[in-house]
């Protein structure tokens, strides 16, 4: 992973700069919508005053759209960086197939690099760093807020979103060796394809199919591991919710909090549950691009 990190910073390095700038200021501004709806829904009194609520309303919705420019700056500058760095690797390694220097590649795994795998990796580079630092940044700006607020919501928070973590830890490293050999397995298949002739057609047909068999084998475990995954974030997100619910209840209850901080708080766990979300996939994501890339990389030299 050090490695593939090298690589990015050593190529994209000034462009990576401005986007970690966009991501910190999108996440710190991550808390500030749940304080404003803390304030306006605690306003809703007898006694409300409609300029109090108005002011608050315009100052949310400056908030949004704000926050909502930033993001598509961020979006926009990453995926031209990804989609240059697909080029500049489509370019590279065509360039070393026909190196003396390079060990020439068959002609079906240069297609599948060229074609998907290069995609896929280089797309990935404008997000590399930018996507988690947001992502980082956001969970712990809209934690500390509700910490500071109520610090047993706070907690609470921190015990949902820890076993998430656990999960996605435990089942990707079987993901990763999977994606491997699926992407090995997809390479000799369309080399073998791609080397076809009608004198050997009949000897190399039956490899081909078993190989069609295998990644589908191996797609299906994918499949129910990824699905492990989702089905464990759920039921968490799902206990999530009940229990701000009840340890909100009583805090109210027993002078402990306002209605305004039980619901910024629920408002929080929905909200977390996206850059959470989008981390934990971030991570799958770099463990399965990180065995492309080693692969795409072989006998060519990308640095």
């Amino acid at each position: 992973m050090l490695r593939f990190y090298k690589q990015i910073w050593h190529h994209t390095g000034p462009s990576q700069v401005s986007l970690i700038l966009l991501s910190l200021l999108v996440a710190a501004l991550a808390a500030v919508p749940l304080q404003f709806q803390k304030d306006i829904i605690n306003s809703l009194k007898p006694d409300l005053i409609i300029e109090d609520i108005f002011i608050l309303c315009l100052g949310y919705l400056a908030i949004i759209i704000t926050s909502n420019v930033l993001k598509f700056l961020l979006n926009y500058k990453s995926s031209v960086l990804g989609e240059r760095t697909v080029k500049v690797i489509r370019q590279r390694v065509y360039s070393a197939q026909h190196s003396k220097l390079e060990q020439v590649r068959d002609p079906g795994t240069l297609t599948t690099i060229i074609a998907a795998e290069a995609e896929e990796v280089g797309r990935f580079v404008g997000a590399a760093i930018a996507n988690p630092l947001l992502q980082v940044g956001t969970l712990v700006a809209i934690i500390s807020y509700v910490a500071s607020t109520q610090p047993y919501l706070g907690f609470f928070l921190v015990l949902i979103v820890a076993p998430q973590a656990a999960i996605v830890l435990i089942l990707q490293k079987e993901v990763n060796s999977n994606v491997r050999k699926r992407t090995l397995v997809l390479r000799g298949a369309t080399s073998a394809i791609s080397s076809e002739t009608l004198k050997n057609v009949q000897d190399v047909q039956a490899d081909i199919l078993a190989d069609f068999d295998h990644i589908y084998t191996v797609r299906r475990k994918i499949f129910r591991l990824k699905l492990s995954m989702k089905f464990g974030m759920n039921l968490l997100n799902g206990i999530g919710l009940v229990g701000i619910l009840m340890i909100g209840g009583v805090l109210m209850m027993n002078k402990g909090t306002d209605i305004g901080t039980v619901v910024a708080s629920l408002a929080a766990l929905d909200r977390i549950n996206d850059p959470w979300r989008q981390l934990l996939n971030f991570y799958k994501e770099l463990s399965s691009v990180r065995v492309k890339f080693d692969l795409i990389v072989g006998g060519a030299s990308l640095s």
